[in-house]
C-alpha cells in the first residue's frame, strides 16, 4: 500500500543513519556536550548567518514547543497563536499543562494577520481590568503553517513588529521549515528567519532525521539556565551526540534543503494532477502538504490502496483529507498515486 499519510513514515535519510552508525564507533560525553553537537551547531550558525546564535538540540516538536513557550513567556501570561495553530489543536494541552493559556486569534489559511494581532493586544490593554486577565506574553507562528501555507519575509516581519510593540518575543515553529524555505514562491532564507524571529527551531523529525529539532536563539536572549529548564520538562536527551550527529549530517553539503526540495517537487506534481482530474483543493499552498476536499465514496476508493491523513470534516458529506509528501517520496510513488487518482 502507498502511504502519503505524513512526512515522518521513513526512519531517516541514509546519510543521517550513516552518521549515527559512525558515532556508534566512538565514545562521547552526554547531554549535548560533545564534539559532534558542537560541530553541528557551528554549521547551523553559519547557515543562519548568526555566528553568536545559541543552538540547542531537543527531541521532538511538542517538547520543543512546550519548552520554548514556557521559558520565554512570563508566568502570568499566555501565548498568542491562530486557532489552527499546533499548540492549540494537536498538542494535547501541553502548553496549558505548563501553566500558559493559548490565546487564539483567527487564522487565514493557517496564517496570522498582524493587524488582528495588534487589535487583540490593543483591546486587551484597553480593558480596565486587564490586570485580572491572562496577558499576551509571546507570539507563536509556524513556517510552514498547519495548512501548508507560508509567510513571506514582509508578512513575518510585520508580525514581529507587532509582537515587539507589545514587548512579546516571536517564536517560529519550524517543524517543516525545510519545506517552507524551499517552496516555490518563497522569498525567505534561513538567514532572513534568523534576523526576524527571536527564537525558532529547525525541524529534523519531519525533514530527514530519526528525531530531533534544533532550537536557535538569535538575539542573545536564551533564557537563563536553559539546559536545566529543558531537563525539567523531560526533554533533555542523555545521548545528545545522537542528535548532534544527525544535524551535522543534515547541514553538510546543503543536504537539509536538497531533500526538502524533493518533497515540494513531488507535491507540485500531485497538485497538478489533482487539478487536471477535477479534485477540489481546499487550500492553495506551495509546500509538501496537500489538502483535498473529498466525498466519502472517493475516500473509500482511494484508501483501499493509499494511506491518507484525516484533517477535518468539511460538511456532512465531505471531508478534508491530507496528501503529504516527504524528503523520501520517490517519483515512482508519485506516478502510482497519480494513476490511482
Amino acid at each position: 500500500m502507498l502511504s502519503f499519510e505524513n512526512d515522518y513514515s521513513r526512519a531517516a535519510h541514509p546519510a543521517v543513519l550513516e552518521a549515527v552508525a559512525e558515532a556508534n564507533n566512538h565514545l562521547y560525553s552526554g547531554y549535548g556536550s560533545d564534539e559532534l553537537s558542537d560541530q553541528a551547531k557551528a554549521k547551523i550558525r553559519e547557515a543562519c548567518g548568526q555566528p553568536d546564535a545559541d543552538v540547542w538540540f531537543l527531541v521532538g516538536g511538542t517538547q520543543t514547543n512546550q519548552v520554548v513557550i514556557d521559558t520565554i513567556t512570563p508566568a502570568y501570561a499566555g501565548v498568542v497563536a491562530v486557532a489552527s495553530g499546533h499548540p492549540n489543536v494537536h498538542e494535547a494541552g501541553a502548553i496549558e499543562f505548563s501553566g500558559h493559556k493559548v490565546l487564539t486569534i483567527p487564522q487565514h489559511n493557517g496564517k496570522m494577520d498582524p493587524t488582528e494581532l495588534d487589535e487583540f493586544c490593543k483591546t486587551f490593554y484597553a480593558d480596565g481590568n486587564y490586570e485580572h486577565m491572562v496577558f499576551p506574553g509571546s507570539v507563536y507562528v509556524s513556517q510552514s503553517t498547519e495548512y501548508g501555507t507560508i509567510y513571506s519575509k514582509a508578512e513575518l516581519q510585520a508580525i514581529a513588529d507587532v509582537a515587539h510593540k507589545y514587548d512579546m518575543p516571536l517564536f517560529v515553529d519550524g517543524a517543516r521549515l525545510g519545506y517552507a524555505l524551499t517552496a516555490t514562491g518563497s522569498d525567505m532564507t534561513l538567514a532572513d528567519l534568523a534576523t526576524i524571529a527571536d527564537v525558532f527551531y529547525i525541524g529534523g523529525t519531519k525533514v530527514g532525521a530519526l528525531f530531533g529539532e534544533a532550537v536557535v536563539f538569535t538575539k542573545h536572549n536564551t533564557p537563563k539556565h536553559f539546559l536545566t529548564l529543558i531537563k525539567q520538562h523531560g526533554a533533555l536527551l542523555a545521548k545528545g551526540f545522537v542528535l548532534g550527529a544527525q544535524f551535522d549530517a543534515l547541514f553538510t553539503d546543503n543536504l537539509y534543503f536538497k531533500i526538502a526540495r524533493n518533497a515540494n517537487e513531488a507535491a507540485d506534481r500531485i497538485r497538478e494532477a489533482l487539478r487536471a482530474k477535477g479534485y477540489t483543493l481546499t487550500f492553495e499552498a506551495p509546500t509538501n502538504q496537500i489538502f483535498v476536499t473529498m466525498d466519502q465514496p472517493t475516500i473509500d476508493r482511494l484508501e483501499r490502496e493509499i494511506k491518507l491523513g484525516f484533517t477535518e470534516k468539511a460538511d456532512d458529506t465531505h471531508t478534508v483529507m491530507r496528501i503529504c509528501t516527504s524528503w523520501a517520496t520517490t517519483p515512482e510513488e508519485v506516478d502510482q498515486l497519480i494513476e490511482l487518482l
